[in-house]
């Protein structure tokens, strides 16, 4: 089901007022006082749909842009939200044309396009057809088709896919039904609230519970430790691997260069670079027990739930996540509820993603709800009898 825009941003502006109120400090000072814009840019699916909506998000000062769905298979109205980084639609469209016009493209639309959901590229279109897909950041064409041979949902670093066309039809249909009652949740909401700005006191009259939050720190001890996590992106278009170890062993002061990673993960090297494929993920626990000479100890979880994630970030500890053709850090997470609203809980994972290449996204509030974590790594530190 297709969702305007104009309704997408109504409900983004009641999730972010939640976010806000119910967040953790970093998240809640970064949002208070922050508007939406009102000029939405439509992210397609490769099917042609638009599958979301990325709005600006800013006070004057922290520049930032929040993800609104645009289709109820995503299962929530806001899919994610970033601060640190500026999202500036004519910009990036001025640099991405301006390669596809080097390389001689000769086009009359352009667009953006989640080509590997939630990777984006600017698509350039003769005549509603494609002429030249091409990966934001690095300006990379995006290979053409996808590996007929390889099951939904398991692609390759750099493929494109349709999320549209790949999600299975039971989980598209249960993904519809927790949006349609996330929505039905805030109509008592929408009473005489401004939903284009962020205010901690706008959900002051509708009472949390279930409000719980945390991001990793030095120790266990947060009170006088900073929030201690650091963002690497990866080297290459398919080092997303190699970039999420690097995080994740930096985090244990382990210092290990993405090359160094790429050789002991199989990854080629950065004039001829690979991804993992599917068939070798549990190379991921042996070299982070083999890099640190057995110091940690490393799991796999095939299908983590979200209690995977909060047990292991309330101990402290960072993860790496796989999703569709990619992977990332993670390093926080948040629920809440709201008692009088009859939703579901709000679940989200503080993720620091390695993509764009080579500068990453810096710190992004995902919806655990709205993606799909085909792995889980976590490691600990071996207790010495």
């Amino acid at each position: 089901m297709n969702i305007e825009r104009e309704q997408a941003r109504q409900v983004l502006g009641l999730e972010l007022n939640a976010l806000g109120l119910a967040g953790p400090p970093s998240l809640a000072g970064e949002l208070e006082g922050a508007r939406i814009g009102e000029e939405g840019t439509p992210i397609y699916d490769l099917n042609g749909e638009v599958l979301f909506y990325r709005f600006p998000v800013a006070d004057g000062g922290e520049p930032g842009y929040a993800d609104g769905a645009a289709r109820t298979e995503l299962g929530a109205p806001l899919l994610a939200v970033s601060t640190g980084m500026r999202w500036d639609e004519g910009a990036l469209v001025e640099e991405a044309t301006e390669v596809a016009r080097s390389q001689g493209a000769d086009f009359d639309e352009t667009r953006f396009v989640a080509f590997s959901f939630p990777k984006i590229g600017v698509q350039f279109l003769r005549g509603g057809e494609e002429v030249l897909l091409l990966e934001l950041g690095s300006w990379e064409p995006v290979p053409e088709g996808r590996d007929e041979e390889r099951p939904p949902l398991e692609p390759s670093n750099f493929e494109r896919w349709s999320l549209l066309e790949e999600l299975p039809e039971d989980r598209s249909e249960v993904a519809k039904q927790a949006y349609e009652e996330r929505v039905e949740g805030w109509e008592p909401a929408f009473q005489g609230i401004d939903t284009t700005l962020v205010e901690r006191s706008a959900l002051s009259q509708f009472e949390l519970r279930l409000r719980d939050s945390r991001e990793l720190h030095y120790d266990a001890g947060d009170a006088g430790h900073h929030i201690c996590f650091e963002l690497h992106g990866q080297e290459t278009n398919v080092w997303c691997v190699g970039a999420s170890t690097q995080m994740l062993l930096a985090f244990y002061r382990y210092e290990y260069s993405q090359d160094r990673l790429a050789q002991a993960l199989g990854l080629g090297t950065k004039q001829a670079p690979n991804g993992l494929p599917y068939a070798r993920v549990e190379d991921v626990v042996t070299q982070l027990e083999a890099l640190t000479s057995n110091a940690l100890q490393a799991e796999m979880v095939q299908n983590p739930d979200f209690k995977f994630f909060r047990d292991e970030i309330d101990a402290n500890r960072p993860l790496i996540s796989f999703i569709p053709g990619h992977s990332r850090a993670v390093a926080g997470y948040i629920q809440y509820r709201f008692a009088k609203l009859g939703q579901l809980p709000f679940r989200g994972l503080l993720v620091y993603d390695p993509w764009p290449p080579s500068t990453g996204v810096i710190t992004r509030w995902e919806n655990w709800d709205t993606q799909i974590y085909q792995y889980g790594y976590r490691a600990h530190v071996k207790i010495v009898p």
